[in-house]
């Protein structure tokens, strides 16, 4: 069985029987999801290899960029370009329709960032991303920033706005289906805050919204569905709470997970990225899409 049941909610969401499938595996960390609904295939990073990964049905695992400035979260902008947060190069990019990469938030006030980690498009084009300092190491990654931010990239691209400093460690984000709600998780705290989004985009009136407990996995990456419920990485797998909090249960995964992404055809399945593997799990009810 797949599934540790908590409430019985989360069987109108998944399958009693579903079954988590192992698509790949040979990688040395797996991250940062991301389906591309037109051409049916998954980009995910392998952080420690430096590269940028790609997955189908019928041609399995492929390299779709190396070196990729060890990326770790991807998502698309409106207008179908990738978005990358890249840790070796403390930055995220924007690839063109040339192809090129270009830098499209590297500094805050004249400072470097620390490590660009998780990413989220808002449907106005605002470019919403958590900085924590993983990706720093040696002299060369010398930290410059005294804290550890959550950063709103304005629609133009002209503006970076600090929304948020007193993280220890900011991961996951995601927004709620109405985009009325900003979630964030902090890995080291291990919990899930809440955040309403004001019409300027900024956010206010921040609480934790949910706790994880146990071994074997943190909060770490973070989706939602369609009903608004939250699927977040934690012990033994992935945890699911209803918009009212309710923790509902685990998908349970054989290996420890680090971020998910909604995918295929109707956008029910659900892709996680796990240490050395990728899997799949189908469920009942919608993702948001990435478009």
């Amino acid at each position: 069985m797949a599934l540790d049941v908590r409430d019985k909610r989360l069987l109108d969401l998944i399958d009693a029987k579903a079954k988590v499938e192992q698509l790949a595996t040979g990688c040395k960390f797996t991250e940062g999801p991301l389906w591309h609904s037109v051409g049916r295939y998954l980009l995910f990073s392998d952080i420690p290899e430096n590269k940028i990964r790609r997955w189908d049905e019928e041609s399995g695992m492929t390299v779709f960029r190396d070196p990729s400035g060890k990326s770790n979260g991807l998502t698309y902008d409106k207008g179908g370009h990738l978005i990358v947060c890249e840790h070796a190069n403390r930055r995220v990019s924007r690839t063109t329709a040339d192809g090129d990469v270009i830098s499209i938030a590297s500094h805050y006030e004249g400072k470097r960032l620390n490590s660009p980690n998780d990413i989220v498009v808002k449907t106005d084009g605002s470019i919403y991303f958590t900085d924590p300092p993983y990706g720093l190491s040696g002299s060369a990654s010398k930290k410059e920033l005294d804290f550890h931010g959550v950063y709103r990239l304005s629609p133009d691209g002209t503006t970076l706005t600090l929304l948020v400093d007193d993280f220890d460690r900011p991961n996951g984000i995601c927004f709620s289906p109405d985009e009325s709600i900003l979630y964030i998780n902090d890995t080291q705290k291990m919990h899930i805050r809440a955040f309403d989004v004001k019409e300027d985009g900024t956010i206010e009136n921040g609480r934790v919204f949910a706790e994880e407990k146990g071994d074997n996995g943190k909060p770490d990456g973070m989706k939602v569905d369609v009903k608004g419920n939250v699927y977040v990485t934690g012990p033994n797998g992935i945890w699911v709470f209803a918009p009212d909090s309710t923790h509902l249960g685990v998908i349970l995964v054989p290996e420890r997970s680090a971020n998910l992404a909604w995918g295929g055809d109707f956008w029910k399945s659900l892709f996680i990225t796990a240490s050395t593997s990728l899997y799949r799990v189908e469920c009942k009810v919608e993702g948001i899409a990435v478009s």
